[in-house]
């Protein structure tokens, strides 16, 4: 593949008229990718979006990493050739594992630049939802604007649970990855929240479950399937062909559980930082 085949632009609107189509043919895989371009599109942020015939890319600024579709080991290389010719120099990449791990080693190639895994993640989609039995006594209930307050203590417990950052808080709420989703508690029958779980808004028949978290105490006790059957559930009503959900592949309880709700493992994603 020619290098200069590749195409770069600011204009998100080009970049759907180029490459959208290959997003849309393949929702359940491109998940992030789906929601981040949305996400984009709502705020008017400024982004560099890359395409050529089968291929696609964005470039964030807020990471200054690539965000890459499924390449071949040569689109990766031709990639590679042209942003190095550019002078560019990203921070990282973000792809599917084979598409990742061949451009960040052409990358090495060609630039000298050393890479180091940051994240893995493994994709499902859902199957056949089957909602756990017995299911735990209580029910699920959609969060609106008066939950408000409890939900930031939620999900700042979630990022302190898993080492995300910023911490989450009245400040930094309206920037963090949580504002744009929907939520949804497990209660009690008393109406006590023991689980939540968020799902994204549909976007190309595409909707994902995320994230879902239960205080350590009080996990074991099935509410976690629970609120994400729940949630799998609305978004089915909602009517999406594609609901998927993020998994950490080191954590054989998580996958199982997900595993008997109905989801199926469909790819391996992984994150590397450069460094040059």
């Amino acid at each position: 593949m020619r290098p200069d085949d590749w195409h770069l632009t600011e204009d998100l609107t080009e970049f759907d008229a180029h490459a959208g189509g290959l997003l849309r043919e393949r929702p359940a895989l491109y998940t992030t990718q789906l929601t981040t371009l949305e996400k984009l599109r709502a705020e008017g942020t400024t982004a560099r979006f890359g395409w050529r015939d089968g291929a696609f890319f964005y470039w964030l600024p807020t990471y200054n990493r690539l965000t890459l579709g499924v390449l071949t080991p040569s689109q990766a290389d031709g990639l590679a050739a042209w942003l190095d010719g550019l002078g560019h120099r990203p921070a990282g990449v973000l792809a599917d594992h084979d598409t990742a791990s061949a451009f960040s080693e052409a990358w090495r190639e060609r630039t000298g630049a050393s890479y180091e895994r940051f994240w893995r993640g493994r994709l499902h989609r859902l199957g056949e939802l089957t909602p756990p039995e017995p299911r735990p006594a209580g029910a699920a209930r959609l969060l609106d604007a008066r939950d408000r307050g409890e939900l930031m203590r939620w999900c700042d417990a979630f990022v302190t649970a898993v080492g995300e950052s910023p911490a989450i808080n009245a400040g930094t709420w309206a920037a963090s990855r949580f504002a744009d989703k929907h939520f949804t508690f497990w209660e009690t029958p008393d109406g006590v929240p023991v689980s939540l779980a968020g799902s994204t808004s549909m976007v190309g028949g595409m909707i994902r479950v995320d994230p879902v978290y239960t205080p350590a105490g009080l996990r074991g006790q099935g509410y976690a399937g629970a609120v994400t059957a729940a949630v799998t559930g609305a978004a089915l009503a909602a009517g999406a062909s594609d609901v998927v959900l993020y998994t950490d592949p080191g954590n054989p309880t998580s996958n199982a559980l997900y595993r008997r709700v109905g989801y199926v493992p469909l790819a391996e994603f992984t994150g590397y930082t450069f460094a040059y």
